[in-house]
């Protein structure tokens, strides 16, 4: 079988994407959580607060370690395996790499070790401080990351000379028309994505009957963050998709597994086999007009299909319009785990009903899964474009040997699947420790540096005992 160079170089990519978005998706809500949990133990002297923000530090350590690993290889990849296209695009797409690096990665890098090491070293202000600072780089480079990425799918703002982008307005680069659907969703995910990994860890411990203090207050927290954040992101996510319609019709019309060049009153379809050699689909189950309803807010509303391009300007249909499906999917799962939590809230039961406590460690990964899912919708729905409409994928490959390119992502796949079983037995190891003693936290954090903490730490102590009774 002859080995296609474009394929590969693609494959390659998409398995190191992959791999490295699993880690920015968890640690930009961890960070925030744990930013969340110090202020309210300034605030409330509430030592399980501390807990929390004490035991989750260094699983956001590891994670974020995997991240910055495995996000340096993406930036080698576009020179070794998309040379053309860095050239072509270098003059917009390396300065928004270069203001990441500036302003977040140099900010990350500055206040994580305080965070991670400071605890007896600089005052409890000075920490939190820290972590907030460590947090907000988080979201700083998620945003530069995105804008960069907003500007391949909706791209503003340039000017061609001698077949290369130029900048014209950085305004219009940065704030292209999609960058801030983009931007809202994923910050959104990865908050969801950081709190239901929080929620399971501590749904397995009062499974165990472990750490229960803890593990209540943090299942508690994680399930009102997720009884909000959950039902503004379908809000998002559906405004994200009049922006996709408006913009990236083909797109749209794959993830709907709209055929017609152009059709009203869609269905929604709940179920289909997509077949892009036949262009239609199989054994379709959907709700009449309830696609026109949610695209065009009207039941008749027409929406452009996939056949009004031709068949090499479409993507592959059937992984779109799955790939759709499994992100919504869980995201409705997810909103249907916080209006539970809710009603067994009102039942006092939130925390020994086990089936519940059961689905809530079920879904621990389940953010990670939906981030996956919908990077795949925006990356291959783009196809075969790289620049929307300007560029396309298999025009800008560098000119290697597919053998070579065939070794490095065999290599690719050895090593990440080896670096993922030991990011994965770290973890594991750290949840079945467990979180610090407050006995140990009450020596070795507070100390005696703090008048008259000792009161407020007893207080808070017999308040929370109370409370899990």
């Amino acid at each position: 079988m002859e080995l296609d160079v474009a394929i590969l170089s693609r494959i390659q990519f998409a398995f190191t994407v992959s791999f490295h978005i699993i880690f920015p998706s968890i640690t930009i809500g961890l960070a925030t959580l744990i930013a969340i949990w110090e202020g309210l133990w300034l605030k409330t002297h509430n030592p399980i607060y501390l807990q929390l923000a004490k035991f989750w530090i260094k699983p956001f350590a590891i994670t974020f370690g995997m991240g910055v690993v495995s996000g340096i290889v993406l930036s080698y990849e576009f020179g070794t395996n998309f040379s053309v296209f860095s050239e072509l695009t270098g003059a917009v797409l390396g300065p928004l790499m270069a203001y990441e690096v500036l302003t977040a990665f140099f900010l990350e890098a500055g206040f994580l070790g305080v965070m991670l090491f400071g605890w007896q070293r600089v005052s409890p202000k000075m920490h939190f401080f820290s972590t907030i600072v460590v947090a907000i780089g988080t979201w700083i480079s998620a945003f530069w990351i995105i804008v960069a990425n907003s500007w391949m799918h909706t791209p503003a703002g340039h000017i061609m000379v001698d077949g290369k982008f130029e900048v014209a307005s950085w305004y219009d680069v940065i704030f292209n028309p999609s960058m801030p659907y983009r931007f809202t969703h994923m910050l959104t995910a990865s908050f969801i994505t950081a709190t239901f990994v929080v929620a399971g860890v501590c749904a397995y411990y009062l499974l165990k009957k472990q750490h229960q203090q803890m593990a209540k207050k943090g299942l508690s927290m994680c399930m009102w963050i997720a009884l909000i954040l959950t039902p503004l992101q379908a809000f998002i996510g559906d405004m994200h998709g009049l922006n996709v319609k408006e913009h990236q019709p083909i797109k749209l019309a794959a993830m709907e597994g709209i055929w017609p060049a152009e059709e009203e009153r869609v269905p929604l379809l709940l179920f289909a086999l997509p077949d892009m050699e036949a262009e239609k689909n199989h054994a379709e189950v959907g709700i009449p007009g309830l696609g026109s309803l949610i695209l065009t807010h009207s039941w008749d509303g027409a929406v452009q299909g996939l056949k009004s391009v031709p068949p090499e300007d479409r993507p592959n249909v059937p992984l779109v319009f799955w790939s759709f499906r499994v992100m919504v999917g869980i995201g409705f799962g997810m909103i249907g785990m916080a209006v539970l939590a809710l009603i067994l809230r009102r039942k006092e039961a939130l925390y020994r009903n086990k089936p519940f406590l059961f689905l809530v460690t079920l879904f621990t990964p389940t953010g990670v899964i939906a981030v996956l899912a919908g990077w795949y919708v925006v990356e291959i729905g783009r196809q075969p474009w790289l620049v929307q409409g300007l560029v396309r994928t298999m025009d800008v490959v560098s000119p290697l040997p597919p053998e070579r390119v065939l070794f490095s992502l065999t290599l690719f796949v050895i090593i990440y699947s080896l670096l993922f079983a030991v990011y994965l037995y770290f973890m594991r190891k750290l949840i079945r420790k467990g979180p610090p003693s407050l006995e140990s936290l009450e020596h070795k954090v507070i100390g005696m540096k703090t008048p008259g903490y000792a009161l407020a730490w007893v207080k808070n102590l017999n308040k929370s005992e109370r409370g899990d009774k």
